[in-house]
């Protein structure tokens, strides 16, 4: 009997390994270059070695097995947008900055092809997404100017509504997009940067698929139906998914994984409220994790008093775990189909975390289990990166006058 699980596990792991190896983890968004803001003043030294303050770096990627990054550029949705612009361009220089750092590690990718390239070379491709339509401060020539700059998608909101598009957590405004919403949508498919839809309302996501030419990404969201949390993509959008080609990224945050997280947070939420004490940031109290150096700066904190912490004490907190993830891929494979999933993690974007993905080495463990699940080696890569590979070129295709640098 154990001679049996240990067979079996051992073939798991060579096949995770096989998988791998065929098409390494094109991930949707990771959030590093905001905690370079917050942590490091963008100084980008010290990634190729490990740095514990942060869930990514340059050797734990490779563990991982990422072959593709995502990289994130956020500010927060509630500057005034003109600023937004700046700080974004702040966020994009970060990312070419540490590209260049590491020439032997990491190559600016903006096609299919450039990330097919570099995972050849044994380099990291880098890709860069704007997460959240105030970055564009409503402007088609800002939205040109980033994809000059190498951008190749933009989350249409972060968790305030534009003047043009409706957020998840606000009350819609303007029935999802409205006119200047489907042009900046038209414009950006126009010029092949793709459309993300997390962080979107349900009537947004329907929105958009109304009217894009080219597959739509969510760069990092799970299933509605199983977590019952705003920032989820429910079944009848997930059903529109073959139709567009495109793609949703199945994240890993422990609030759009766990529907006991989800009651417990509204309970607490509620327990804040009865005590007087005003909301706390997502995610708060942050989750101590042996080998992190905790960055108190980094984090939000949140006021509390001792018959709140009486309370947390009485009701901790459950754990999310791999296998919870594992559940969000196959209900959207079976909603959606095997051509319309991927991985976006939102590592260092958060800083609660399933137990065992941690950090950016976790995403072996979600193809064990899965593999020990019975998926085979074909399905494992096209979540990997197969169908994200396909998303981004069939964009490129799409599009009449794509402004990547070449």
């Amino acid at each position: 009997m154990i001679l049996g699980l240990a067979g079996r596990k051992g073939r798991v792991v060579t096949l995770v390994d096989e998988v791998l190896r065929a098409m390494p983890v094109i991930d949707g968004h990771n959030d590093l270059p905001m905690q370079l803001r917050a942590k490091a003043g963008y100084r980008v030294d010290g990634l190729d070695a490990a740095r514990p303050e942060f869930q990514t770096d340059l050797p734990r990627l490779r563990s991982g097995g990422v072959g593709a990054q995502f990289w994130s550029v956020y500010v927060p949705s509630d500057l005034p947008e003109p600023e937004a612009v700046v700080a974004t361009l702040e966020q994009v220089d970060a990312v070419h900055r540490m590209v260049a750092a590491y020439p032997a590690d990491l190559a600016l990718a903006c096609t299919a092809d450039d990330v097919e390239r570099a995972i050849s070379a044994g380099r990291i491709a880098s890709l860069i997404g704007i997460e959240g339509g105030h970055s564009l401060a409503t402007s088609l020539g800002v939205l040109r100017a980033f994809a000059r700059l190498g951008v190749r998608y933009v989350t249409l909101t972060h968790n305030n509504n534009t003047s043009w598009a409706d957020s998840a957590v606000e009350e819609p405004a303007v029935d999802g997009l409205n006119d200047t919403g489907r042009a900046i949508v038209a414009e950006m498919q126009r010029i092949g940067v793709l459309v993300d839809l997390s962080h979107v309302a349900p009537v947004t996501m329907h929105a958009a698929l109304d009217v894009a030419t080219a597959p739509v990404i969510f760069s990092h969201s799970s299933a509605r139906a199983l977590t019952d949390h705003p920032r989820n993509v429910p079944d009848d959008v997930l059903r529109r998914l073959p139709g567009n080609g495109g793609v949703v990224q199945l994240t890993f945050v422990p609030y759009f994984v766990s529907s006991d997280l989800v009651a417990w947070d509204r309970a607490a939420t509620a327990e804040r409220e009865r005590l007087g004490l005003p909301p706390a940031p997502a995610g708060w109290p942050p989750a101590p994790v042996p080998g992190r150096v905790a960055e108190p700066v980094a984090w939000p904190t949140a006021e509390t008093s001792p018959e709140y912490d009486a309370w947390l004490a009485a009701h901790p907190r459950p754990s999310a775990t791999v296998a919870q993830v594992a559940d969000h891929v196959e209900h959207v494979r079976a909603v959606a189909g095997v051509d319309h999933i991927g991985l976006g993690g939102d590592y260092d974007g958060t800083d609660l975390l399933p137990v065992g993905l941690e950090d950016v080495t976790g995403y072996p463990r979600v193809l064990a289990e899965l593999a020990d699940r019975g998926w085979p080696a074909a399905d494992l890569e096209k979540l990997t990166g197969r169908n994200m590979l396909r998303v981004l070129r069939e964009s490129e295709r799409l599009a009449p006058e794509p402004l990547w640098p070449r």
